[in-house]
């Protein structure tokens, strides 16, 4: 089992058994290099404990710890887990800022203990029986039992067709499980039938300080204190820490204040496109000028991505609806190459200060429901999507219908994810009767009312939105098939200082207008960090990471040979998961260059992904 995460942990591996229970872990040294091995013990080897991240407030524990009279053998942040939990029990996880998966096994009560950090950016697979409870970071340890179940869970599979990824707890494989971000689970190892039982212990909680008389510049300061210190924990390491530079406003600012804490010329990492409708070069350059970091960039063709997209399957574990987890894997080969193990990211700005389109697209929805007859429904769409080659805003029929629909679900807590849900569920069509029917109803409703709780209700608009995108698009794609599992198949730990649970929890006090200011996003971002990041970054128009989908896999009007075989109808009627004719006329549009819409790169994409999913570790042993 551990030597299939060797990619997560490749500077060594150790092992502890004792009777029933057997933990190993396999370490990306990056803390105490020397000292810092798992499974790790306190000081009379009662509890034991196994974990992948970083606890980044481990000095502060530490000090704190000792004065409480605690003795530490290792200056690692493992040490501190097992002395808070033998000082606080269960409640040991509210004291951890950091991203983890932790296993501790409790000898004096016969009992393991499992958490997951608050937002999910570290992965926890388990699978129990009833009479066996297996875990790892990667379901390819689970399936290197050689008795492991696999086979596609087809409830699983139509989430990842839905919502990019599937909803903790469940996964796109029968019988494994996720525990889900921010919850802890006990499993007692004296119940004659093991059964893990799990429960929150933090949460998206809104709570808008709509009666405060601060003023913009007393939240842009402390939301700028707040940045610098997370930047300042993130940090840590007892090896190089460097940075990603995407160009846009949240990678640069985190750049800019790695620079400012460092005190040294960062080492920052791009990537480019080939395609300019993709490339944002010009932006990266202008921001390295202005930091002066030491800089390098790599530049992304079709072929890499078609090159690298089984690769990326293989360590996403999931389908992957857009080939962006391609590039991301290949920027992560380009840090390690560079000698870095941990790197700095952007990610979570957006979802934290409500940086997506999304946000903006219901705010336009929702005027336009409640204003039907307003002169300015023409111009706000306008302003939408300007760096979209095939904008959907161009279409004045297209607009109306689009900005239109879902008006029956305005009062609805998943009123803005509807279009995407609805527009991702048009690749149902591409898989067979039986096969679809198992994916349930479609539609956001069924997709996300069972699992939103009564307190969506009383959340504002915006609240609402950013709840949902936390909880699925978020810890379900963004992080893990294009976060987590895309840096540690290089051996790269990538960091989220946005979020940090402090930084969420002050994002979501603040009122809506200085998160979205009409149609500007992250409006207190930006005023919070307009001294560290040029004016030109700050001003211009969000641009969403993208890269080529469907035209990847194709050269002069013909499929690659290894596309062309995955396609054949022979092996697409094997799979069974398929409606082979519909595969077949989809193919042959993406092959005619007439894919230019979301729906269909989606469709090609996801379509191609399932099946190398399906041969990787359905059909052979998992994937290794």
């Amino acid at each position: 089992m551990i030597a299939t995460l060797h990619h997560r942990g490749p500077d060594g591996s150790r092992i502890r058994c004792d009777g029933q229970v057997g933990l190993a872990h396999a370490r990306l040294s990056i803390v105490d290099l020397d000292g810092g091995w798992q499974p790790m013990a306190n000081h009379d080897g009662s509890t034991w404990v196994v974990f992948n991240g970083e606890i980044f407030n481990h000095l502060e524990l530490r000090g704190q710890l000792e004065r409480e009279g605690c003795r530490f053998r290792t200056v690692c942040d493992t040490e501190v887990i097992v002395h808070l939990y033998d000082r606080y029990g269960d409640r040991f996880v509210d004291h951890l800022n950091g991203q983890f998966a932790i296993a501790l096994h409790d000898t004096r009560r016969q009992r393991m203990v499992f958490a997951r950090d608050r937002v999910g950016i570290r992965p926890f697979y388990y699978s129990c029986d009833g009479r066996r409870f297996v875990f790892g970071s990667e379901v390819k340890a689970l399936f290197a039992l050689p008795d492991a179940h696999r086979a596609i869970d087809l409830r699983g599979l139509g989430q990842v067709f839905s919502a990019w990824g599937a909803l903790a707890p469940d996964t796109v494989f029968e019988g494994v499980r996720q525990l889900e971000p921010g919850h802890l689970m006990i499993l007692d190892l004296r119940a004659p039938v093991l059964e893990p039982v799990s429960a929150a212990y933090w949460d998206w909680e809104f709570f808008e300080d709509t009666g405060s008389r601060r003023s913009e510049d007393d939240y842009a300061e402390e939301l700028r204190a707040l940045l610098m210190d997370a930047v300042r924990l993130q940090m840590r390491a007892d090896v190089p820490v460097g940075a990603y530079l995407s160009g846009g406003l949240d990678s640069s600012a985190i750049a800019a204040l790695v620079a400012h804490c460092g005190g040294v010329a960062t080492r920052t990492f791009s990537l480019g496109f080939d395609t300019p409708e993709f490339d944002e070069r010009s932006h990266q350059r202008a921001m390295v000028r202005a930091l002066g970091t030491e800089h390098s960039e790599i530049v992304i063709s079709g072929p890499d991505i078609a090159d690298g997209f089984a690769h990326a399957v293989r360590h996403a574990e999931s389908p992957l609806l857009r080939t962006g987890p391609v590039p991301m894997s290949l920027l992560a080969s380009h840090a390690h190459r560079a000698g870095y193990k941990v790197v700095l990211t952007g990610e979570g700005a957006d979802e934290v200060f409500a940086g997506y389109d999304l946000f903006k697209e219901a705010k336009v929805r929702r005027f336009m429901a409640r204003q039907p007859g307003s002169r300015w429904r023409g111009r706000l769409v306008e302003r939408l999507y300007p760096y979209l080659a095939h904008s959907p805003a161009r279409s004045r029929g297209f607009s109306a219908q689009f900005f239109g629909e879902g008006r029956e679900e305005l009062e609805e807590p998943w009123f803005a994810h509807g279009p995407r849900i609805r527009s991702t569920q048009r690749a149902w069509r591409f898989f067979s009767p039986q096969v679809r029917e198992q994916f349930g109803p479609p539609g956001a409703r069924f997709l996300l009312q069972p699992r939103l709780p009564p307190s969506t209700v009383s959340m504002g608009d915006l609240a609402r939105d950013q709840y949902v995108e936390a909880k699925t698009l978020l810890p379900g794609y963004l992080l893990s098939s294009q976060g987590d599992r895309m840096s540690m198949a290089h051996s790269v730990e990538a960091r989220y200082p946005f979020l940090d649970h402090r930084l969420v929890e002050f994002g979501n006090r603040l009122p809506a207008r200085y998160k979205l200011r009409g149609l500007s996003e992250k409006y207190l971002l930006k005023r919070a960090i307009r001294g560290d990041v040029p004016h030109s970054i700050i001003s211009r128009h969000k641009q969403p990471y993208r890269s080529p989908d469907s035209s990847s896999f194709f050269r002069d009007g013909a499929p690659l040979p290894w596309v062309a075989d995955a396609l054949d109808p022979s092996r697409l009627r094997a799979c069974g998961l398929f409606d082979v004719d519909g595969v077949t006329r989809l193919a042959a549009k993406c092959r005619a260059g007439r894919a230019i819409g979301f729906p269909d790169n989606m469709a090609f994409v996801g379509v191609l992904s399932t099946l190398l999913l399906h041969e990787q570790f359905v059909q052979t042993a998992g994937g290794s």
